[in-house]
């Protein structure tokens, strides 16, 4: 079996959670939707969420934007290269990020869009939350409009799922509200072109990586790719499903919970051998709240596993080690 080869398992081993209890005004329909995050937070943190409330057009529009703006001639991407800004908001070419130490660089491209301590009373008419660093394709003048549009759509989700995270963690509903206040936030839309025919030793799409943040939010198209690691199984596929949206938890909630919840190894092999897109969405939350252990996230006696830190200390330290 390649190195690169994953297993397909029953997709009961990633779980499909119905969201659309977190929106019910009842607690009981919340809690019980918070006790499945549990048991999927408690495995691998990988799960897919369905009736999430997104509408369908977005996920159809972002994707047809996507395939309009890699396919645009190389000099007017590097036009809005996101080198070109402090803020990180732009295009990034193929192979500029080594996931995984000591493998090659990754083969995809990207788009950068975020929000800097995003506030909903703060809108700006040219964008989802002032961004000095945003840059955006001249040719293309849907694009803007389209990755907005999805971007807030997805933020709702966000703050749902970090509501129905707190239940999930028999807290108050509200616990991850100041987290959740003025937060940066990072949306990435990538390209893989297909794996290269003659790759290099362990060279793939994305490197074997954890996420650095809070909650990421997948969208990923038919040609599948994303595979995660299992400590009973090896690498297994997590394969596209109609209708949902891919979240995982990332190195932020595993510290916050003493490891208690999972932030678990993954990876993109394009074995299609068409192109593939896909759109991550991080939550990094407020900058400046401190996260620390969460009393109930640990034993009698077991101690603390990371010292207390800044949300944006955590992101900036894994961010300087992923593209050193």
């Amino acid at each position: 079996m390649s190195a690169l080869t994953a297993t397909s398992l029953p997709t009961e081993t990633l779980p499909v959670i119905d969201v659309s209890g977190l929106g019910s005004p009842r607690h009981a329909d919340r809690l019980a939707v918070g006790r499945q995050l549990r048991a999927a937070c408690l495995d691998k943190g990988f799960f897919y969420v369905s009736h999430h409330g997104v509408p369908a057009h977005l996920t159809h529009d972002i994707f047809r934007e996507a395939e309009r703006f890699f396919a645009l001639p190389l000099a007017e991407k590097m036009a809005i290269a996101k080198a070109k800004t402090s803020m990180a908001r732009g295009y990034q070419p193929l192979r500029q990020q080594t996931l995984q130490p000591g493998a090659p660089p990754d083969v995809k491209e990207a788009f950068f869009v975020g929000a800097v301590r995003w506030r909903e009373d703060a809108v700006d008419p040219d964008g989802p939350n002032p961004d000095p660093g945003a840059q955006w394709p001249a040719a293309l003048p849907a694009f803007r409009d389209t990755l907005q549009a999805y971007f807030r759509a997805v933020l709702d989700l966000q703050l749902r799922l970090w509501r129905g995270l707190a239940l999930s963690l028999e807290l108050d509903e509200a616990h991850f509200a100041g987290f959740c206040r003025e937060p940066d936030l990072i949306m990435r839309v990538f390209h893989y072109p297909p794996q290269p025919a003659q790759a290099l030793p362990e060279e793939k799409g994305a490197g074997a990586h954890t996420d650095f943040g809070g909650l990421t939010v997948l969208l990923q198209d038919e040609s599948g790719g994303l595979q995660v690691w299992s400590e009973r199984h090896g690498w297994i596929h997590a394969p596209p499903l109609p209708g949902t949206f891919v979240v995982n938890l990332g190195d932020l909630v595993a510290r916050w919970t003493n490891d208690t919840y999972r932030s678990t190894m993954h990876r993109v092999v394009n074995m299609s051998g068409r192109e593939r897109y896909s759109v991550a969405f991080h939550f990094n939350g407020n900058p400046d709240h401190v996260v620390a252990c969460l009393p109930n996230c640990r034993r009698a006696g077991e101690p603390e596993r990371y010292p207390p830190i800044r949300a944006a200390d955590h992101v900036a330290e894994l961010i300087r080690k992923a593209y050193g």
